[in-house]
């Protein structure tokens, strides 16, 4: 009896143990599956899922015809899972060479276990990241081991098809694909377009595993901008402007083309500068350097070519015309400072022959007769000593001392450049609205912003900012600016055939507060056609180590050489009209780069290269075939092999046993598209792995489930 109680009592006991152990357990299910809920959910996702970024094809940039400057090529960002890694060190040796890094920065990267997935490189080419995709399929057990650790996902990497070209305009974008300066930085909102995500299902050894929980965001492409820029006259600066820096010894050369009258940018060029496609971005300090954009950030003291802005403002404002008589001694007294002109004595001349002759003193009679209201009516009307708003972040708005400041020694130093500091742009902007009727325009570099599917969303129209003189005294200047060229002291920039006007200028150049003896800024600022303007630029040359380093022996003779081959290009015939012969340009791409050239100077052209050897094939040429072009206009012919993303054909991949999601974004990598039969893994295409396409060529994929 004693013995079946304490079997009982041992029985009751472990009931209630029981009972209570299974309370625990519910209050802690409870408390799980209703505080702990919404975190556990989200651990469990981030177990069995895998989140990765499809990067947007950023938009190109483009110029005035449509000719691409800068374009996004694909790229892809290589991963690796270290937890898939057994013998690192050997996959070290696997990747690294492939890949162009070190074993010892891939061992650093592999060497935390706890990891899922680890970045090795990226913005990896098409190329290299199909080599690593072989070695996963390849019959090598060791080799298939290790590279089954590699993951991809889709980059983008920016391309710049010509090269050292237009850069510091253009800018640079990080690896991010952010612009960082130029256009790029500018316009970025409009270029990055928006970023697709992909979500991949995978297993505890995370391993995809292929079903319908799999998920594929495609991406929005950015917006493409078509600019002013003219890549044709790009170009022609470009060549011009590697001659001048190199003949001049300079520290820095510079040009910048206009259309005067609406203010469109038809060329910048600055020199030295750097290939986009390579930059030195581990010399900091170096490249942040070469990456400013000094034609619009940087002001400098002009010299004499203010004095059109001086000689502009003098005849408007009625303080003297064209023949009025004047007498230079070679030096002017005001308020006890003696200024000279820069050469012996002109003696009597009238105003216009002044202005031929440079004459600092009849400026600085000019500037004192106008006064400090007028003269800085007119100056402010010229838009000095503000920005002119151009479509660049960085720009500076010059130097005009405030006029409650200004002394008389100090107007009449402005009066013929000195005093006064101003940016290119600005005084390319000023001068522009001296020839082209008397209005200021608002310089501006974005023609149109397309849609991915070629679609205007935005076209910029011509802004004009102020009228700071009349249409009489405009039309009065090209004609003193014209003579100023053909019977002045600019003839080194006169074209014969063609009207073209002008003014050279040679600046002081500053050194902790002093003028260093013996060094300027030689510059040209001129126009053409002179009696109707469509192109109007300005070249700077900075610090020439020469003997002679005026703007009409630095800066003049270059200026000739851009508009020489630039006017003939813009249709414009000289004024002997009847010499002028329209020729058909052929086709001489596939030819040697020697034949062709023969072939084109035959023809009457001059030729411009890339710079290869004589023997490569031609693969591009500009004007294209069939365009017709003055004789002695210039032709483009182009030798270096286009970026993987610019080819005219695109291989189609294999797509058999892939998922929808990856069958598309293989296909989106290389640019083509995809039509959807049924659901599942891929089992057949059209066209056929390794068909050669052209690029947004639709496959049709059909999908089907395996049977169970």
């Amino acid at each position: 009896m004693q013995t079946e109680l304490h079997v009982r009592k041992r029985i009751l006991g472990l009931l209630l143990l029981f009972v209570f152990l299974f309370f625990l357990l519910f209050v802690r299910i409870a408390y799980l599956t209703t505080f702990q809920s919404a975190a556990l959910t989200q651990r469990g996702i981030r177990q069995w899922t895998r989140e990765g970024t499809v990067y947007a094809r950023r938009g190109k940039l483009l110029d005035r015809n449509g000719d691409t400057l800068v374009m996004s090529a694909t790229a892809f960002i290589v991963n690796a899972d270290p937890r898939k890694i057994e013998d690192q060190e050997a996959f070290a040796k696997l990747v690294a060479p492939v890949l162009s890094i070190s074993e010892e920065t891939v061992l650093n990267k592999i060497k935390d276990r706890t990891k899922a997935s680890v970045t090795l490189k990226r913005q990896v080419s098409v190329d290299v990241v199909d080599q690593l995709r072989k070695w996963q399929l390849c019959n090598d057990a060791q080799t298939k081991k290790l590279a089954g650790a590699l993951l991809f996902d889709e980059d983008v990497r920016r391309v710049y098809p010509h090269g050292a070209f237009l850069v510091q305009t253009l800018g640079l974008t990080n690896v991010d694909n952010v612009g960082q300066s130029g256009l790029e930085q500018q316009y970025d909102k409009l270029l990055r377009g928006v970023e697709g995500r992909i979500l991949r299902t995978v297993d505890g050894h995370n391993n995809t595993v292929y079903d319908s929980g799999n998920l594929y965001v495609e991406p929005q492409d950015g917006n493409n901008l078509k600019l002013t820029i003219d890549a044709v006259i790009q170009e022609i600066c470009e060549k011009a402007m590697r001659e001048c820096y190199q003949v001049n010894k300079a520290q820095a050369v510079h040009v910048i083309a206009m259309d005067p009258y609406t203010g469109a940018i038809l060329a910048m060029c600055s020199k030295p500068d750097y290939d986009p496609n390579d930059p030195p971005r581990s010399e900091v300090d170096a490249l942040r350097q070469l990456m400013r954009i000094r034609l619009v950030s940087d002001a400098y003291e002009p010299g004499s070519t203010f004095k059109i802005l001086t000689a502009a403002a003098a005849l408007d404002s009625g303080v003297t015309n064209p023949e009025e008589g004047f007498y230079c001694s070679g030096k002017i007294k005001v308020d006890g400072d003696t200024i000279r002109c820069w050469g012996n004595p002109h003696e009597s001349e009238s105003m216009a022959q002044a202005l031929q002759n440079s004459c600092n003193p009849v400026f600085v009679e000019l500037a004192l007769r106008m006064g400090t209201e007028t003269f800085y009516s007119y100056l402010r009307s010229f838009g000095l000593g503000v920005k002119t708003n151009v479509d660049l972040q960085g720009e500076g708005s010059g130097i005009l001392i405030p006029a409650r400041s200004v002394k008389n020694v100090d107007l009449a130093r402005i009066g013929f450049g000195q005093s006064v500091a101003v940016t290119p742009i600005q005084l390319l902007t000023a001068a522009c609205s001296v020839i082209n009727g008397g209005r200021l325009m608002q310089p501006y570099l974005l023609q149109e912003v397309l849609a991915p599917d070629g679609k205007v969303l935005q076209r910029t129209q011509p802004k004009v900012v102020a009228q700071p003189i009349s249409e009489e005294t405009s039309m009065t200047m090209r004609t003193l600016l014209e003579q100023v060229v053909s019977i002045g002291g600019a003839k080194n920039a006169k074209i014969d055939g063609y009207r073209i006007g002008g003014k050279t200028g040679t600046a002081q150049v500053y050194k902790d507060g002093r003028i260093v003896k013996d060094v300027h800024i030689g510059s040209f600022l001129g126009f053409a056609p002179a009696d109707d303007p469509k192109i109007a630029l300005l070249v700077i040359v900075d610090e020439a180590d020469v003997p002679v380093d005026y703007g009409g022996t630095t800066a003049a003779p270059f200026a000739r050489q851009i508009l020489a081959d630039v006017l003939p290009y813009m249709g414009i015939e000289p004024t002997d009209a009847q010499t002028v012969e329209m020729v058909s340009i052929p086709d001489v791409t596939g030819q040697p780069l020697w034949t062709a050239r023969q072939q084109m100077e035959a023809l009457g052209f001059t030729v411009l290269t890339d710079g290869d050897d004589g023997n490569t094939a031609v693969t591009e040429q500009m004007p294209s075939p069939g365009a017709t072009l003055a004789k002695g206009g210039q032709v483009m012919l182009y030798t270096q092999k286009q970026p993987p993303a610019a080819e005219t054909l695109v291989c189609v991949p294999d797509l058999s046993g892939l998922s929808l999601a990856e069958a598309a974004s293989m296909l989106r990598q290389r640019g083509l598209e995809m039509e959807i039969d049924g659901s599942g893994f891929a089992v057949s295409q059209s066209p056929a792995a390794g068909d050669f396409v052209p690029p947004e060529t639709v496959v049709k994929v059909t999908f089907v489930f395996p049977n169970p």
